[in-house]
């Protein structure tokens, strides 16, 4: 790995492609109507406490939010989408325009339901140049006190309620460049058309920002989520959610990282 990072020759999938998928659509107008989020989404909802990034409303400032201090917490989680595990769709609002007001029943999934393993992993660019991965593919969890001052939690492999998160430590902001938040399907099998996923930031002050992988890409195995960025001292978050068919070195060159990349496999759970 360039940029005097540790070595991470064990920590990517196998097959690369160069390919991109398009990113996804915004909000539609019933998506504001159902959720009740607010029109401006740089202050975040009042009803929600969180501020939601699309197409449209891409990028927000921790800086400007107060929130440029203390641990940053990132979450992965997900759930297997309705109409995989055999229950109905819901209707047309406008057929039915009552069943905005019914809650809608979610249903857990386990690895027998959907054979999919969802992983968060976050690349990284320090100040001084130092550039790597902080994923659990090759054990590579990092450290929170310590360069890089990112620390992921664990590798979740079913989609439990808490997911897998990634802690920033931002009081070292003024150590960081860039950081790129991603999620990759371990084990090959191309499923973000079977899952809804979610990844949410927890700031340590002021509303939470949330990241929907809604899109549908069925042979996408890998997605560039969010960038953070230092920029001349001001932490920007923009949305990128942007699909790709191969694994982390698809990410790496889409993004100019200059990372070496390897076969990497995880030990049996």
């Amino acid at each position: 790995m360039r940029g005097g990072s540790e070595d991470t020759s064990s920590a990517a999938a196998p097959r690369l492609l160069n390919r991109v998928v398009t990113q996804g659509a915004g909000m539609s107008f019933w998506d504001g109507v159902w959720r009740g989020r607010a029109t401006e989404f740089d202050s975040g909802s009042a009803a929600s406490n969180s501020i939601e990034l699309t197409k449209r409303h891409q990028r927000v400032s921790l800086t400007k939010q107060g929130a440029a201090t203390g641990n940053l917490r990132i979450n992965l989680s997900w759930r297997m989408r309705t109409s995989d595990i055999g229950g109905p769709e819901r209707g047309s609002l406008l057929r039915h325009p009552f069943r905005m007001f019914t809650p809608e029943v979610v249903q857990a999934h386990t690895q027998s339901m959907v054979n999919v393993d969802l992983d968060l992993g976050c690349m990284y660019e320090l100040a001084d140049g130092t550039k790597g991965v902080v994923q659990p593919l090759g054990s590579f969890f990092g450290e929170l006190n310590d360069p890089p001052y990112i620390k992921l939690s664990g590798d979740d492999r079913f989609g439990s309620g808490s997911g897998e998160t990634i802690f920033v430590n931002l009081d070292h902001r003024d150590d960081f460049k860039r950081l790129l938040i991603f999620v990759y399907i371990y084990d090959q099998t191309p499923a973000f058309d079977r899952t809804h996923a979610v990844v949410t930031l927890y700031p340590s002050n002021g509303p939470r920002i949330e990241i929907g992988l809604d899109e549908r890409h069925p042979q996408a195995r890998s997605c560039a989520v969010v960038l953070i960025e230092n920029v001349k001292g001001e932490i920007v978050v923009r949305r990128e959610v942007k699909f790709v068919y191969g694994f982390q070195a698809e990410l790496d060159r889409l993004y100019g990282w200059g990372l070496q990349w390897g076969r990497g496999y995880k030990t049996k759970a």
